[in-house]
């Protein structure tokens, strides 16, 4: 088996460990970064014990270690300082802006300095305002000052070497990267890929891999490239490509490799974490207005986070940083506006067959089913998955007539598997072609924005009202149904439900409705799993828990239980599934989710654990692509809050099972005669009674449980990476 990418902290110790075996004169400078604790991110873990004499824990005072570093510079050694946070750097400011960069030219000679600031930044990581900051911009313009920023697609060993030689420097790393893999061999996921454009400290240029010119060019440093990424997908669906450029080096700049790919785009954004105002962002956009300002069709998009502090709360801090979907919202409003008024190819109008490209490079408006010809901005079915051509129009935001703003929330569809929602591609007063419950295909349209409020309803359609209750199921609409009396005088507290729950709630409808499920559940020891998984978090530096292990324990059931694993294609024929791609629920307070990892049979865990991380991520900013809730041949609820005795799953057709995993419980069992305390969870398993029998159930629930207890099978299981 192929072995994984090394994730960013492992990139960033292996870089480290090489420049010190390379260079005798190097010398580590920072706080906590002996071992065994290696740093408050484990990127210097090692060192000391290979290099004790050269690396060096120290008080704290980053302006007090930062001067050193320039002192040993001035003597002619080399060094690297860590900032615990990059927060702190704004206490190393004055020695980064009055001694480092201004003892390279203030001698009369030019002095080099062999000095690197690394400074973990960014937030998602719940650590509060002055933990989660991101910085970079403070640093730009000084002169001699080099900034980079890591990015899992340049190698850091090749920006540490290059920060030293041209010195002094500052390295900016997301702590969302440290426990992200690495891209390698020029390869992202199957629909992008990556290149190198001028070296290995180049620009990195994310491209579809079928061939897809730009309609969209995202640039952002490294810690937001995944951010940009989930963007392009979300654009994607939406029938807008864009390409993601991610540069080595955030200052100075060099732009000259990448002006041809900007020139002639729909769009040029700058997305990054930091603040509006003199930012990294800001600086591109003025340089590239003033290289190609003829060749651009719009200005520069801004995209930063919001002018706020970074709060601790997760949903309050997913609120205030810079998200996929954002990107993709604001970007697909500016394209629209950059677009005439009428033109067919607003940037929700899918680019299928019924919507190929006309010799203007414009999507045609063969998708478009009106008719009679069209008053207004039109607002077409996009395409948001790659299983389904036709979708369920749960509710529309507005009443007939009334007037959306751009970028507001205008309908949402339902797929076979999510609820999506479509915002307001320009603004104008809402003329409906589409009713709600009513089935619509990609392309089909769906409503026009128009300047004046409509006359009437169009033609064969009723207008939706924003007071009507409506009941949609997987495609099944009821009447509506009238909202409850009020007493005179009383007050009416209410709950509205998002979007998530209410898809969810669709989902669960129909489970219940279709499937006649059983329920089975056992128990099982998981002291041994849980202490080899410590130890195996501790050596890779990747979160791993029991969610992990139960989803790897599920896969490795599949040879000897693979009808469990299939889809009920009628009442008498399962389709088999060829790979192992199991949901895990996941709800951080959005509602639920139930994303799908892939492969999970061939994946080794720590894979697994990356996955997961991310995911919840984007349940705290609600962010999932209906591709990455689909696709699952038998899925997983996670329960495992301490205390939790079992939980009874749902099945989600047209899956056949869906297991359970409780909390820890601590019961006493006997060990040689004496009593002691273990640690158990309960595995339970709802399944389709169609196609599983009790018998099936109770004896693929045990093989989870010996997997995850069997001392041989552990190995297989956790070690095999």
């Amino acid at each position: 088996m192929t072995r994984p990418a090394p994730r960013v902290v492992e990139a960033l110790n292996a870089a480290l460990h090489r420049l010190f075996e390379e260079r005798s004169s190097l010398h580590l400078l920072g706080e906590d970064v002996l071992d065994p604790y290696g740093g408050a991110f484990k990127v210097t873990r090692g060192l000391s014990t290979r290099h004790p004499d050269r690396v060096f824990s120290t008080p704290i005072s980053e302006a007090g270690i930062t001067g050193v570093a320039g002192g040993l510079a001035l003597a002619g050694d080399q060094a690297i300082v860590e900032m615990m946070f990059g927060d702190f750097a704004a206490l190393a400011f004055d020695q980064v802006l009055n001694l480092i960069s201004k003892s390279v030219t203030m001698y009369g000679d030019r002095v080099p300095m062999p000095v690197v600031v690394r400074c973990p930044v960014g937030g998602n990581r719940g650590y509060g305002p002055t933990h989660s900051q991101s910085l970079q911009k403070h640093f730009l313009g000084v002169p001699n000052l080099a900034l980079y920023e890591t990015s899992p697609f340049h190698d850091p060993y090749v920006q540490l070497a290059e920060s030293l030689d041209r010195g002094p420097a500052m390295l900016f790393e997301d702590k969302v990267l440290y426990t992200r893999r690495m891209f390698r061999d020029g390869v992202v996921d199957e629909h992008h890929g990556y290149a190198l454009l001028d070296g290995p400290t180049g620009w990195a240029h994310i491209s579809p891999v079928d061939g897809t010119a730009a309609d969209v060019v995202l640039i952002c440093p490294g810690g937001t490239a995944h951010r940009a990424l989930d963007a392009a997908r979300l654009l994607r669906a939406r029938g807008l490509a864009a390409h993601v450029l991610v540069p080595a080096r955030l200052y100075p700049p060099d732009l000259k490799p990448v002006l041809p790919l900007l020139a002639d785009v729909r769009l040029v954004a700058v997305a990054e974490e930091s603040t509006e105002g003199g930012t990294w962002g800001a600086e591109i956009a003025a340089r590239v207005h003033t290289r190609i300002w003829a060749q651009l069709r719009a200005p520069v998009l801004l995209l930063s986070s919001a002018d706020s502090v970074v709060p601790t709360a997760p949903h309050l801090e997913a609120g205030v940083l810079l998200g996929a979907e954002r990107i993709a919202e604001e970007i697909e409003a500016t394209v629209a506006r950059s677009l005439p008024p009428r033109a067919p190819a607003a940037p929700l109008v899918a680019a299928g067959p019924e919507t190929a490209g006309t010799e203007t490079g414009e999507p045609s408006a063969a998708g478009l089913e009106s008719a009679e010809p069209l008053a207004g901005v039109p607002v077409a079915v996009p395409k948001l998955n790659n299983n389904d051509t036709v979708y369920v129009v749960l509710r529309w935001f507005a009443d007939e007539g009334a007037y959306i703003g751009e970028g507001d929330p205008l309908v949402e569809l339902e797929t076979s598997k999510a609820v999506e929602e479509i915002a307001a591609p320009a603004a104008g007063h809402l003329r409906v072609h589409a009713a709600e419950g009513s089935e619509v295909g990609v392309g089909e349209l769906l409503a026009e924005l128009l300047a004046e409020p409509p006359a009437a309803p169009a033609p064969g359609t009723s207008a939706p009202t924003a007071s009507a209750k409506r009941v949609v199921a997987l495609g099944s609409a009821v009447a509506p149904v009238a909202p409850p009396a009020q007493k005179p005088g009383s007050a009416a507290r209410t709950h509205v439900l998002d979007r998530a729950q209410q898809g969810t709630a669709a989902v669960v409808t129909r489970a219940h409705r279709e499937v006649p499920v059983a329920f089975a559940a056992v128990e099982v020891t998981v002291d041994a799993v849980l202490a080899r998984l410590r130890t195996l978090s501790d050596e890779t530096g990747a979160e791993v828990g029991l969610p992990e292990a139960v989803v790897k324990a599920v896969a490795a059931a599949h040879p000897a239980f693979p009808h469990l694993f299939g889809t009920l294609v009628d009442e008498r024929t399962v389709r088999l599934a060829d790979t192992v791609d199991i949901g895990v629920t996941v709800d951080a307070g959005n509602g639920l989710y139930i994303p799908v990892l892939r492969d999970c049979a061939a994946r080794p865990i720590a894979e697994i654990s990356d996955d997961l991380m991310d995911f919840r991520m984007k349940a705290f900013r609600a962010e999932f692509t209906a591709g990455e809730l689909s696709g699952g041949s038998l899925s997983v609820s996670l329960n495992t809050e301490p205390g939790v005795l079992f939980v009874q799953p749902i099945v989600m057709a047209p899956q056949l099972c869906m297991l359970s995993v409780g909390g820890p419980l601590t019961r006493l069992a006997l060990t040689d005669g004496v009593p002691a305390p273990t640690i158990v969870v309960t595995l339970g398993l709802a399944y389709d009674h169609r196609v599983v029998n009790g018998r099936d159930a109770v004896a693929f629930l045990r093989a989870v449980a010996d997997a995850l207890h069997d001392a041989e099978q552990l190995v297989k299981l956790i070690d095999c990476q």
